[in-house]
């Protein structure tokens, strides 16, 4: 959703969840949710990466000091950033995922099958992809659904939530869904829609890593994301953003 500027106040995100509003360089979270906003607080306090300063909190809403620098990209958009910031970036996600664990407990394996399987059926009965498309990428998607060592996630670790300047990281947002889960889950949210920095990103975290896994998470987002977006009155539909992404896997597959 585009940023709606009004005499200083931004509306930087607005859905039927929450809402997003900044004030000069405060941001306010808006959630009725309180237990996902206690989850966020909790996050922020335990991830050993830059996270926004928490200026006070009056439920429903949550005041955040704005961050230095920009955001690392867009999805639907080229990343202006360069291949350092990529890397710094890399090397942020493996910190958190070194830190230990919070109490958070994220989708386990049986869940993501069975809204796997009500995804791609939604998909198909309202005509938004080809069957071949969607039957190439679940099969991608389910070799992501495997045992895993669970580390400490951010859960939605997208371009837009990683802020840089001069090439380093200067916070992260959005903790909401921070929990255990699988590593290669943030890597592979980090690099959606953006595959020529995944090679940046595997530098900066310094560990070996699966790439047809974070490749099989790229599926598995995109298609556990599509109807969601669409609900809420994003278009996953522009070039770059998810339904393009499953379009490429499936010529990849």
């Amino acid at each position: 959703m585009a940023v709606v500027e009004s005499q200083g106040l931004e509306v930087v995100v607005a859905h039927h969840d929450r809402a997003t509003l900044r004030i000069g360089d405060v941001f306010l979270k808006i959630d009725t949710d309180q237990a996902r906003a206690d989850v966020e607080i909790d996050a922020m306090e335990r991830a050993p990466i830059p996270t926004p300063e928490i200026l006070w909190r009056r439920p429903p809403v949550l005041a955040l000091a704005a961050l230095p620098g920009a955001p690392l990209g867009r999805l639907g958009e080229p990343s202006s950033a360069s291949p350092a910031a990529w890397a710094a970036a890399g090397a942020a996600a493996r910190m958190l995922h070194d830190a230990p664990l919070p109490p958070q407990s994220g989708s386990g394996i049986e869940e993501l099958a069975t809204e796997l399987d009500t995804e791609c059926r939604w998909l198909a009965t309202h005509g938004v992809l080809p069957s071949d498309v969607i039957a190439r990428n679940r099969r991608i998607a389910e070799t992501a659904l495997r045992p895993w060592a669970p580390v400490f996630i951010h859960g939605d670790l997208q371009v837009a939530h990683v802020y840089v300047d001069s090439d380093k990281v200067t916070g992260v947002l959005d903790w909401s869904e921070a929990a255990q889960g699988d590593a290669l889950y943030d890597l592979a949210t980090l690099t959606l829609g953006h595959s020529e920095h995944l090679g940046d990103v595997v530098a900066g975290y310094g560990a070996e890593v699966d790439l047809d896994m974070i490749r099989a998470w790229w599926s598995l987002r995109s298609l556990r994301g599509v109807r969601w977006l669409v609900e809420h009155g994003f278009d996953p539909n522009s070039p770059g953003c998810e339904i393009d992404v499953l379009r490429t896997q499936a010529l990849r597959a």
